[in-house]
Parts: structure tokens; C-alpha cells; sequence
């Protein structure tokens, strides 16, 4: 994006909170138009503010995850990403299913950090990859072979190229294809997959691989 992305940061830790608005502030780009440390806090500021971005903490007054389905609801189109030190699979997967765009841990860089909101900004989607690794080998996840196989031959070959961790502007480019054309592909995956970001997707079609049984 060439436009400056304006940034709400919500931590219910001040130091912690002070030192993330400071990093962002003073990379260009970047404006951090508001903080706050409870889910009360998130609402409000989604609400009266709305910023491109919505930086939330889980462990937080009110809960991070609780404050997801309010602020998608109220403003269907808001970009969140969680920002937390929680690795717990039912965080990740939890968040994600409500609607964040990106799952961060803590111990991320600013130059990372804000490249990965630059990447929620422009459309895409993240989580942290180790964090993708984790969920990837969940065995309590349930097989998605048979959707996969529900997708046509276009779909599965956007969200094959997807998964390998293109953008959506990437994969048009790769198959001369417009980007218009490649979201619409991905919308038509998302929904057919019951999954609700390009990152779910992805991990999905991966599983699905890892799963699918090896014939002689």
C-alpha cells in the first residue's frame, strides 16, 4: 500500500503497548491513531476510529478473542490481527475463525511486524509459521481430502499456488491471470472449504496433502 496504514494498538500492558506504537511510529508508513487495554477499549476505538489495523492482545481485559465477533459485526470489512505470546492451538484456531486476519507472537521484530501488517493491509492473510506448523500436525483436525476434491481444476490450482505463500497479485501474475479474477477464485474456495481467510485455506490444503493416502 502506498497510503499510510493507520494502526490501533490494544495490549492492557502499557510498557509493552508504548513500545509497539513507538517502533511503528517511527517507520514510515505507518500511524498509530489510538491505544487501549481491554476489549471495551477495541470496540470503541473500531467503532469511532475505524483503523486499517486492529493490533489485539487475547489476555486482556474482556478478552482479545471475545472483542473478534463484535467489531466484525459492527464493521464487517475491519482488519484484525492478534498480537499475543499465546501458542495454544484453540487460540490460533479460535482467532482465526472468528475472523482475525493475522496471528502474531510477541517475540516478532518491528521490521517484521510491520511488514506482516503491510501484508493484512494489502489482502492477505498470517500466521506465524510455526504456529502453522503446530496446527498442520494437529491430529484432533479433522481430514479435508473430500472438499479438496470438490474444488475445480482452477481453484485447486490458485489455492495450490496460495499455499505455497503467494499473493493473490503473485498468483495472477504466475497464471496471466487478472488479480480480480484469483479473489475471485479464493472466495469461491474459502466458502466451499467452510474456512474464512486465505491462511485457513491454505492450511487446509496442506493438511489435506499430508493426509491423503499413498497409493502403489
Amino acid at each position: 500500500m502506498s497510503e499510510t496504514i493507520r494502526v490501533a494498538v490494544i495490549d492492557d500492558h502499557p510498557l509493552f503497548r508504548e513500545g509497539v506504537t513507538r517502533s511503528l511510529s517511527e517507520i514510515d508508513g505507518f500511524e498509530v491513531i489510538a491505544e487501549g487495554g481491554s476489549k471495551d477499549d477495541a470496540l470503541r476505538i473500531a467503532e469511532n476510529l475505524r483503523p486499517d489495523i486492529i493490533l489485539i492482545d487475547i489476555s486482556m481485559p474482556g478478552g482479545g478473542l471475545n472483542a473478534i465477533g463484535p467489531i466484525l459485526e459492527a464493521s464487517p470489512s475491519q482488519k484484525i490481527i492478534m498480537l499475543t505470546v499465546s501458542e495454544a492451538n484453540d487460540d490460533v484456531t479460535g482467532a482465526l475463525k472468528a475472523g482475525a486476519k493475522g496471528y502474531v507472537l510477541k517475540g516478532v521484530g518491528s521490521r517484521a511486524l510491520a511488514d506482516i501488517i503491510r501484508t493484512v493491509a494489502d489482502g492477505d492473510g498470517y500466521v506465524a509459521p510455526t504456529l502453522s506448523a503446530k496446527l498442520l500436525h494437529n491430529p484432533s483436525e479433522p481430514s479435508n481430502i473430500d472438499a479438496i476434491a470438490a474444488l475445480t481444476a482452477r481453484e485447486h490450482e490458485v489455492l495450490k499456488l496460495v499455499a505455497t505463500g503467494l499473493s493473490n497479485k503473485e498468483v495472477a501474475r504466475k497464471l496471466d491471470l487478472h488479480e480480480k479474477t484469483i479473489k475471485h477464485h479464493m472466495t469461491q474456495v474459502m466458502a466451499k472449504l467452510d474456512v474464512n481467510n486465505r491462511t485457513e485455506a491454505a492450511m487446509v490444503f496442506r493438511d489435506a496433502i499430508d493426509r491423503k493416502p499413498v497409493r502403489d
